[in-house]
């Protein structure tokens, strides 16, 4: 988790190109997110996964509505930037592939241990 936290923090602080930055960055904070739920209450993968896709969708809706502007978040601010500041869809779409490959990946992970078991 820590691990993933630096690179989010190396995309948002040295990346600035067209690919990894808006893409990358969404797509894995979804599932920095989800790690860091999880690791601090033991609820199913799938109501973390969904709760952690239902905030990002929170977030991406009020960026459409220029939330960060109407409470007075001007740029440069931390606020700002962890609001956000507008809408897109690819935006949405990173966040559904996030957490899709968590599903997957919790998925295989549970079933290989419940096999190693048994």
């Amino acid at each position: 988790m820590v691990l993933l936290f630096g690179v989010e923090v190396f995309i948002g602080a040295r990346m600035h190109d067209a690919i990894i930055r808006p893409y990358g960055g969404d797509y894995l904070c979804v599932i920095w997110l989800y790690c860091l739920v999880r690791s601090f209450v033991d609820w199913p993968a799938w109501k973390v996964a969904l709760g952690v896709l239902v905030f990002a969708y929170m977030i991406e809706t009020l960026q459409y509505f220029g939330f960060a502007d109407r409470l007075g978040y001007t740029r440069p601010s931390l606020m700002r930037t962890l609001l956000g500041s507008y809408f897109t869809w690819t935006d949405i779409f990173c966040y559904t592939l996030g957490i899709f490959t968590v599903i997957c990946w919790e998925g295989f992970l549970c079933q290989r241990l419940y096999t190693r078991t048994r």
